[in-house]
């Protein structure tokens, strides 16, 4: 390995464990949630009518009185005190992607001058951030500085760093959502009811239906002296450049293999922190690529599960620096090899614990199962362009298609033996009114049978982006650096949206003197034939699919930027607008908004891309070509009637160099100029098209002639870590 290039490698590697706290816990339940607000520590803290307030604000969405708020500021105070915290934060999910915070102290002065440490209901409740640097899609102006960050009860504060963390909804002074959480409660509630209403067919007793999410987070580690070696790393997320690997993933070796010692000590470390924090972890292992792996949680409430995926990001970027690593969540770090997903496994649970989406053991408990399946089904059908944009992204679209991950055509997957189900279901009612006798052997011969399809009969399709696995969906088109709030806004909605009209369909046929069973048979078959299209059973990653999907009609968005219209169809603002998730003009704002990422993140790569193509790399190869010029002046010099023979190999190299440093010069000099004009139309819509189809073609141009010289060019010289030193944890 190169001295020049590594020279910090080996403090990187070669270095005592990390000394953590925790790290001889025997059991993980001693500290799980030791630094979390959750109700056991409500109930002591709190007198018991400010504990009944916050639960029922939890349980059925009321609000808190304000004296209330008061009695649990008081509270939280003292919990966090003797916790160690000397600050508070509220902490949010602005529309950049990340998370937000900003610390105030406890402590403060009293009228006699004397410290004091405060913390009163109004700053629970509310706070007034700055939120003109926050992206607003125009619903702000730069001189208008004023937000509002709210207070979200249903995901309990914590204590990170000895700072109080409340979990907050962000809004503008005129109350349009500039965050994340804000729609994706909102698709909470409109779910819950819609849920609740078509659940009384079967069950009256339940009282709220809620979102169940477990993600699966992927991930890639470098060595940090590796990782700061490498600017495109470190200013993009993912190498601009390198020349594959003899050997990556090929033997197939990686996954689900022996954790490294180095990468199972981050594991443990960030594990015991998340249990701190009441992430429950339950899942590790290497993934596909070397160097990628994966965690996972036991499933949660959707919108605290959101809330502890964006947490433990932060956590394992802040440790791996403790274990001489980087975290990249790019979603494709590394050319050629397996990019990151964060797979969103989606369910709906009842308060009394029943999963809406699992088989039941009875007809009448089979027929709610088809009922949420199936609309399910129809929901992705009718909104599947919107649920491709909700996860599509400058990074993701490197992913996306490319025979690793789902691709960009939404289809569900619910394997045979449903599939058998639905279609005989489809085959057997008619339009015309079942008899009894009709109806009766329908529930036995059909819905009845449905107890063996159980968790280990239904397998699963990893080339499908929507698939069933057995009591739950798994969307696998999520990004691993993206939010889970997006695509599970966007989910939320159409399933709320499409229980709803299948509501009103069902109830007009019982109005018309149908039995409820029977009219709920007759729509589903329905909802099946309207929504049949999108099941497809096959390899999502064959050209036969692709054909096939484009004969049956089916949306394939492989741009980012058409991807991110979607939110501005006709179809997408009723959805929103009637289920009153979004507005309008928050509709707007966040096409903007993934518009001017877009450009950003573009932009940035395409200023690294020139500055290492110029800088580095060129001037890298014509030093190396000044040494094969000296090295064939020496031979002609020496064996002047040979040397043309004999130096036939270095003359060709030194050719060769010299068209790539050529090609290299005028495409990056080609790139700039398309960047200025770009960057010269005020229109960011305009100008994240341009962005798209004038500067990204040049990347991987530009980058296959570094390529090429990179595996030309004496590796002594080769300014940047290669991938061969990179992928391999040592």
């Amino acid at each position: 390995m190169p001295k020049l290039r590594f020279s910090a490698f080996n403090e990187a590697t070669n270095r005592e464990p990390v000394d953590f706290e925790g790290s001889n816990l025997s059991s993980h339940s001693t500290i799980f949630a030791v630094n979390v607000f959750d109700r056991l520590k409500m109930k002591k803290y709190l007198s018991e009518e400010a504990y009944e307030s916050v639960v029922t604000s939890i349980d059925e969405g009321k609000k808190i009185d304000r004296k209330i708020a008061g009695q649990v500021a008081s509270a939280v105070k003292a919990w966090a005190i003797e916790r160690g915290a000397t600050h508070y934060t509220h902490w949010f999910h602005p529309l950049n992607g990340s998370t937000a915070e900003k610390h105030d102290a406890f402590l403060s002065i009293d009228k006699d001058g004397l410290p004091i440490e405060s913390f009163q209901g109004d700053m629970l409740v509310q706070q007034e951030p700055d939120a003109s640097s926050f992206p607003s899609g125009g619903i702000r102006n730069t001189f208008e500085a004023r937000g509002y960050t709210a207070w979200d009860p249903s995901s309990p504060a914590f204590i990170l760093e000895k700072t109080l963390c409340i979990p907050t909804i962000f809004v503008s002074y005129t109350g349009e959502a500039l965050d994340f959480k804000t729609p994706l409660i909102k698709s909470l509630n409109a779910l819950d009811k819609a849920a609740i209403s078509v659940l009384e067919y079967f069950d009256k007793d339940s009282k709220k239906v809620f979102a169940t999410l477990g993600w699966e987070q992927e991930y890639f580690l470098v060595d940090e002296a590796l990782f700061n070696a490498r600017p495109d790393l470190a200013l993009c997320g993912r190498t601009l450049m390198g020349h594959a690997a003899s050997r990556d993933q090929q033997l197939e070796d990686h996954y689900f293999g022996s954790i490294p010692e180095r990468v199972s000590a981050f594991m443990h470390h960030f594990e015991l922190e998340a249990y701190k924090l009441g992430i429950p972890i339950k899942t590790r292992h290497n993934e596909v690529a070397p160097n990628q792996f994966e965690c996972a949680p036991i499933f949660e409430e959707a919108n605290l599960a959101v809330d502890h995926n964006q947490l433990i990001m932060s956590l394992m970027s802040r440790i791996a620096r403790e274990h001489k690593f980087r975290v990249l969540f790019h979603e494709k770090p590394f050319k050629g090899i397996n990019g990151s997903g964060k797979h969103n496994n989606w369910s709906l649970m009842t308060d009394k614990g029943v999963n809406l989406l699992s088989p039941g053991r009875t007809p009448k408990n089979n027929l709610q199962f088809l009922t949420f399946l199936i609309n399910t089904i129809k929901a992705v059908h009718d909104h599947a362009a919107l649920l491709i944009g909700s996860v599509s992204s400058d990074a993701n679209s490197h992913r996306l298609g490319a025979n690793e991950a789902p691709p960009a055509i939404m289809s569900v997957f619910i394997g045979k033996t449903l599939s058998e189900v639905l279609d005989e279901l489809e085959e057997k009612v008619s339009d015309k009114k079942l008899t009894p006798d009709e109806k009766y052997g329908l529930k036995l011969d059909v819905i009845g049978k449905i107890p063996e399809i159980l968790l280990d009969n239904t397998d699963r399709n990893r080339t499908s982006p929507f698939a069933f696995t057995g009591n739950r969906f798994e969307f696998r088109a999520v990004g691993s650096s993206g939010s889970c709030a997006s695509p599970m806004v966007v989910l939320n909605t159409a399933v709320a949206n499409q229980l709803n009209l299948f509501k009103k369909e069902v109830d007009k046929l019982i109005e018309k003197g149908i039995k409820k069973d029977e009219a709920v048979i007759h729509c589903l078959r329905e909802v099946i034939v309207d929504s049949k299209k999108i099941r497809f059973e096959g390899n999502g990653y064959s050209q036969e699919w692709i054909d096939e999907a484009a004969r049956r009609g089916l949306p394939n968005i492989c741009s980012p930027i058409e991807a991110f219209k979607t939110y501005l169809s006709d179809t997408s603002k009723k959805l929103f607008i009637e289920n009153s998730v979004l507005s309008n003009r928050e509709l707007e704002a966040r096409y903007e908004i993934r518009n001017e990422i877009f450009v950003k993140k573009v932009q940035i790569e395409a200023r690294v891309l020139g500055d290492l193509a110029i800088n580095h790399i060129i001037p890298t190869a014509i030093a190396y070509q000044n040494v094969l010029i000296k090295n064939v002046e020496g031979i002609k010099e020496l064996m002047p009637d040979q040397w043309k023979e004999l130096a036939s190999h270095q003359l060709g190299l030194i050719k060769e160099i010299s068209e790539h440093i050529h090609e290299i010069s005028r495409k990056v000099n080609e790139m700039v100029e398309h960047r200025k004009t770009a960057n010269n139309v005020t229109d960011i819509i305009e100008r994240a098209s341009l962005y798209n189809n004038n500067i990204r073609p040049y990347f991987e141009s530009i980058r296959s002639h570094i390529d090429k010289l990179e595996m030309i060019i004496d590796d002594e010289a080769w300014p940047l870590p290669k991938y061969r030193e990179m992928l391999f944890i040592r």
